[in-house]
């Protein structure tokens, strides 16, 4: 053994001096090592890193070592002898004699040691002596394969996150002066202007709504917008997040306004009674999620809910309109496609530009494309350029003879900015009050859509949650929080639902990306919008003058919108391990079955000649008269003839078959859509397949030890006016 080893060493080398550099804690260091707290020391090692004996060991061995490498942990523990012992060693040509240690003592933290590197050693391990080589130099050993130590990702790894009070203008509790409040909230909700607006814009037209429709309905959808975000603000999640009609919406109100029972209708008939459809399955779907939210059932789902299953979720929203996008870009190319070229422009090649400290072109990119596009199409308007000798704009193409009109009829239709008169036509006053246009009308099967989409909508909310009190907040909320926003959410959309403004009310994704990038984390910046939106609802030229945008121009904003509300969708995979096998097959697998099943249930059965009269791009939503899912109606019909006599009987298998036509169109309809299959696909794969917490990346809530450590967490998320104290004993919607 090196003990006794006869031949003298090799003389060491000046110590080198440890390079000046933090010292790492002791707790990581044994963490990293994966030692355990008796055997590592971790509250009562030396500074010199050495591994701590018993108390019965330690009093019968001298601590005369000297400190060799303050500050720093070594790589292994050093050697039992002293500073000095290798130059007496070199003198006397005699190894020192070994210390005596008990064995019980000596052998734990030798063998713990071993363990902890996987089995390998540097030399032979003796009772005494000095280092592996028998010299009495410290010999480092190679660098081991570290033990990952699991840490939940709580932040993001960017700059805006990882410092997030450092970065923000205003923090959540902040109460910035007048002006630059009603500065901020201009700001604010000019960047979320496409959000707010875009969804009135597709749903009425698709309903048979005229100009004026749409205005009264842009009016009612702010109206309400301010009502709920105060709401939201005051009562709810208590973050700066505006309320509005999300796209999670928009499929089931394109599903419902295209089903067969209303192909038969048209004019204003039409618009009336969809929308009377629409509130009813509204109603009966923010009920639910009312229910889902104040029942403390959210607090449990929130299991379930994790980054993985967000991401492709939220995405499959902005893929699935793919092909409304561009198809009615084309319509009219020289109007869209710069539209679409300028948002781009000024989102992205210009993003960096500041004028007084603001990124203008990236926060107003929406508004400053819509109004150069806008100004540049009614300057073609007024020079001619979509004038045709004998046609007339404001002709209906059904009633137009001439050949030539009608080959120019599209084009004038989509390209001129005075076909719409809904802003001469707009009174100046106008108040939206609820059932303006008639008792909701409650049907089962839109219903039981409706409620399957507000959990969807859940989903997305609980993402906006995370990742915006991530950027503003001391903590994340609590799931009591959760819950009882979730279940506000569900109260505003039911008053969307009453109001008739065609989509339930939930939090906009986009406000994520807002708050970054217009680093206004105040509450009270989204409230005093808020009440402008109230006001600026009430003037109904307001209404009229965004009815008046032009089609194509939605179209084109809607591909740059579509486009963002997938990228945030994905961007929620930066909470997990992205690069994990295991989270790229999940996510790969559900955008791609949320894609190609849709395409199934949308293809099947239809003929090449089939539904002429419905636009191609509002074909993927009448599938519920041709899907897959087909009840044997005639068995039921044969056999209640036999039973024709007994009317017992009769009434019962009359009964039956409704339920059989209502569970087809609640099949057909929900597994048409894009964002139900990937948030079935993501759920279940996400929640079956084995993985570590970080590699999933599951969603860390604060808890109520944190709220008791921590007052600024109850200040940010409690409720106002003292009402929290009233509802301290509902633990599960609360802090």
């Amino acid at each position: 053994m090196s003990s006794s080893d006869p031949k003298p060493g090799p003389k060491p080398g000046p110590l080198l001096p440890a390079p000046e550099s933090s010292p790492v804690p002791p707790s990581t260091w044994a963490k990293r090592t994966g030692f355990r707290p008796k055997f590592s020391g971790e509250t009562t090692a030396s500074h010199s890193g050495q591994l701590s004996l018993p108390a019965s060991a330690r009093a019968t061995q001298p601590e005369t070592h000297p400190d060799l490498e303050a500050g720093q942990p070594p790589l292994r523990p050093p050697p039992p002898v002293s500073a000095g012992e290798p130059d007496k060693k070199d003198k006397n040509d005699k190894p020192p004699p070994p210390q005596p240690q008990p064995p019980s003592a000596a052998a734990a933290p030798v063998k713990r040691r071993r363990d902890s590197d996987g089995g390998r050693t540097n030399g032979p391990v003796g009772g005494g002596g000095g280092g592996a080589n028998g010299s009495g130099d410290p010999v480092r050993r190679q660098n081991r394969v570290e033990e990952r130590v699991e840490v939940l990702p709580q932040s993001m790894d960017d700059d805006d996150l990882a410092a997030r009070n450092l970065h923000m203008n205003y923090g959540l509790r902040d109460t910035p002066g007048l002006v630059p409040i009603g500065f901020y909230g201009l700001q604010h909700y000019l960047s979320m202007l496409g959000s707010l607006i875009l969804v009135p814009l597709v749903i009425v037209p698709a309903m048979g709504g005229s100009h004026e429709d749409i205005a009264n309905v842009v009016s009612t959808v702010l109206f309400v917008c301010g009502i709920t975000t105060l709401l939201h603000t005051s009562f709810g999640s208590r973050l700066p997040l505006i309320q509005g009609p999300s796209f999670v919406f928009l499929a089931p109100a394109l599903a419902i306004i295209n089903s067969p029972e209303f192909q038969g209708l048209n004019g204003n008939n039409n618009f009336k009674h969809i929308m009377r459809e629409l509130q009813g399955a509204i109603i009966i779907g923010s009920a639910f999620q009312a229910v889902l939210g104040y029942s403390g059932l959210m607090s449990l789902i929130l299991r379930l809910i994790n980054p993985v299953v967000v991401a492709p979720t939220i995405a499959a929203v902005g893929l699935s309109f793919y092909s409304y996008g561009f198809p009615l870009v084309g319509k009219c190319l020289e109007i869209g496609v710069v539209q679409i070229l300028l948002v781009v422009i000024f989102a992205l090649y210009l993003r960096k530009i500041s004028i007084l400290s603001h990124r203008i072109f990236l926060i107003y990119a929406v508004p400053l494309s819509l109004a150069i596009t806008w100004a540049a199409a009614f300057l073609l308007t007024e020079a001619g350029a979509y004038t045709y000798k004998g046609c007339d704009p404001n002709v209906p193409i059904s009633n137009v003879v001439s050949s030539h009109c009608r080959k120019y009829m599209t084009r004038m239709k989509y390209c001129r900015v005075d076909t719409s008169h809904a802003l001469r036509s707009a009174p100046w006053f106008r108040f939206p009050y609820p059932l303006q246009w008639g008792v909701p009308i409650f049907t089962w099967k839109m219903s039981l859509v409706m409620c399957v989409v507000s959990i969807i909508a859940s989903v997305d909310s609980v993402g906006s949650y995370h990742a915006s009190s991530l950027l503003v907040a001391s903590s994340p909320p609590t799931p009591g929080v959760v819950s009882r926003a979730i279940g506000l959410e569900g109260f505003t959309s039911l008053l969307a639902g009453l109001w008739g403004t065609g989509t339930g009310s939930t939090t906009l994704t986009e406000n994520v990306h807002t708050i970054a990038v217009t680093k206004m984390g105040s509450r009270r910046v989204v409230e005093l919008g808020a009440c402008v939106l109230v006001i600026l609802s009430l003037v109904g030229k307001v209404g009229g003058f965004i009815a008046s945008i032009p089609q194509v121009m939605v179209a084109s904003l809607l591909c740059f919108m579509w486009a963002m509300f997938t990228a945030l969708g994905l961007s929620n995979l930066r909470y997990s391990e992205a690069g994990s096998s295991r989270n790229i097959i999940i996510v790969g697998l559900s955008l791609f079955f949320s894609l190609s099943v849709p395409a199934y249930f949308q293809q099947y059965g239809v003929s090449p000649n089939s539904n002429l009269s419905v636009p191609s791009y509002y074909q993927p939503y009448i599938v519920a008269s041709h899907g897959p899912f087909k009840s044997q109606y005639k068995g039921v019909c044969m056999f209640t003839l036999c039973l024709s006599k007994f009317s017992i009987f009769r009434r019962i298998l009359v009964k039956l078959w409704g339920v059989f036509v209502q569970v087809n169109y609640v099949m057909n309809t929900l597994l048409s859509m894009n964002m139900v299959i990937a948030f079935i696909m993501a759920v279940v794969l996400d929640n079956t397949v084995p993985g570590s917490r970080q590699e999933r990346g599951v969603y860390v809530w604060s808890d109520g030890e944190t709220v008791t450590r921590e007052p600024a967490l109850a200040k940010d998320y409690e409720l106002p006016f003292r009402v929290g104290r009233f509802f301290r004993w509902v633990k599960w919607v609360g802090i």
